[in-house]
C-alpha cells in the first residue's frame, strides 16, 4: 500500500490534528462530499464543522468561541475563501488560521493566470475533469471576469460553435491534467485557424515533491536488479 496523498493535502490533515489536540473547534471551508474534504473531516470528526458559504457562518455555533481555528480545502478559489474567512473573523475575533494558506500553489497560480489573460481573450477552454474542483474554479474565475469559459476533458469536447466569434482563445488546465491533453487541444485549435500560439507565464513554479518512500525504494531496487542482470 502506497500513500500517494498530495503533500499539500497532508499539510491540512496535520493542521487539523494539531488544532484538535489542543482543544480547538475547527471550521473547515470546503465543498461537501468532495474527496479531500471527506479525508480532512476524518482527522478530527468530532471537532470539525464544514461550511461552504458566508451565509453558513451566521448560523454556526461552536462550544467555545474563543478557541476556534479555520482550515480550507486546497482547491478552492481565492475569491471564494476570502469572503468566508472575513465573515469568520467578524463572528470569532479570536479565530486562528494555518501558518501558511492552505490553497494549493498550483491552484492559486492558475487562477491568477486566468485573471491576467482574461482581458485579451474572447474565450477560455479549461482542460480538466468535471469532478475536478480546481478545474471548475478556473471556469468560475473566468466567468467572474466576464470571459466565456468551458470545462473540457479533451479536444473532442470542443464545440465548433464556441469558436465562431472568437479571435483569441485562452487554454489552461486543472492542476492534475496531463500535459498531452493540453497539447492535443492546442493542435485542434491550430487546425481550426488559430495559427499563432503564445505561451503566457505569470509565475515560475519551482516546487518539487519527492516520490513516496515506497516508490523510491521500488525504483532503487529495480535499478539495482537491472544493473546486476546487465553485469551477468
Amino acid at each position: 500500500m502506497i500513500d500517494a496523498t498530495c503533500p499539500l493535502v497532508t499539510k491540512v490533515h496535520l493542521e487539523a490534528v494539531r488544532f484538535a489536540q489542543v482543544g480547538y473547534s475547527i471550521i473547515l471551508i470546503g465543498h461537501k462530499d468532495h474527496d479531500e474534504v471527506i479525508g480532512t473531516l476524518g482527522e478530527a470528526p468530532n471537532q470539525t464543522w464544514l461550511i461552504s458559504t458566508e451565509q453558513e457562518v451566521e448560523t454556526l455555533t461552536v462550544p467555545d468561541p474563543s478557541r476556534v481555528a479555520y482550515l480550507t480545502q486546497t482547491t478552492l478559489s481565492l475569491e471564494e475563501t476570502k469572503g468566508i474567512i472575513a465573515a469568520l473573523k467578524r463572528k470569532f475575533p479570536e479565530i486562528v488560521g494555518p501558518p501558511a494558506q492552505d490553497i494549493c500553489y498550483a491552484t492559486e497560480n492558475r487562477q491568477l493566470a486566468v485573471k491576467a489573460v482574461a482581458p485579451s481573450c474572447d474565450l477560455l477552454l479549461v482542460v480538466g475533469s468535471t469532478n475536478s474542483s480546481n478545474s471548475n474554479r478556473l471556469v468560475e474565475v473566468a466567468s467572474n471576469a466576464t470571459l466565456p469559459a468551458y470545462l473540457i476533458e479533451n479536444e473532442q469536447s470542443i464545440q465548433p460553435a464556441w469558436l465562431e466569434n472568437a479571435r483569441t482563445v485562452g487554454v489552461t488546465a486543472g492542476a492534475s491534467a496531463p500535459e498531452y491533453l493540453v497539447e492535443q487541444v492546442i493542435q485542434f485549435l491550430r487546425l481550426h485557424g488559430f495559427g499563432t500560439i503564445t505561451e503566457v507565464e505569470t509565475v515560475t513554479e519551482d516546487v518539487r515533491f519527492a516520490l513516496p518512500p515506497e516508490l523510491y525504494n521500488i525504483d532503487s531496487s529495480d535499478t539495482k536488479s537491472a544493473r546486476t542482470a546487465a553485469a551477468i
